[in-house]
């Protein structure tokens, strides 16, 4: 029965693509205080969003409000301060995936990007 949710969709998979490539040129040339820290999380959970819609057929509330959960449960591992704990903040790939400060307004930004998935899929 699970296979059956298996796919591949090109459509998400060049959206996920783009957005990665969007969101590389935001971490390497973007250094202020809005489009890195915010508009870089709103597309984050799109992306993730997109990458599930790749290769899954799911429902699309379904995929927004778990790529949700899940960009929310790694805010609260940055509130944990899991990078520190396991001794990750020297190598930058993983404590940039990770997150190193917990911040509400993050949460928001998740939030606001799984909104827009919401409200695009839905029209």
């Amino acid at each position: 029965m699970f296979t059956n949710q298996l796919t591949f969709n090109q459509k998400y998979f060049y959206l996920t693509v783009l957005l990665f490539l969007i969101e590389v040129c935001i971490a390497v040339f973007i250094d202020d205080r809005f489009i890195r820290p915010f508009i870089g999380d709103v597309l984050v959970v799109i992306l993730i969003y997109c990458f599930v819609k790749s290769f899954w057929k799911v429902r699309a509330n379904v995929a927004a409000l778990s790529v949700f959960g899940f960009a929310c449960a790694i805010e609260g591992l940055q509130y944990l301060n899991l990078v520190d704990r396991l001794g990750l903040r020297q190598n930058k790939i993983l404590a940039t995936i990770l997150g190193t400060t917990f911040d509400w307004k993050d949460i928001l930004a998740y939030a606001l990007g799984t909104a827009i998935v919401l409200v695009w899929e839905s029209r």
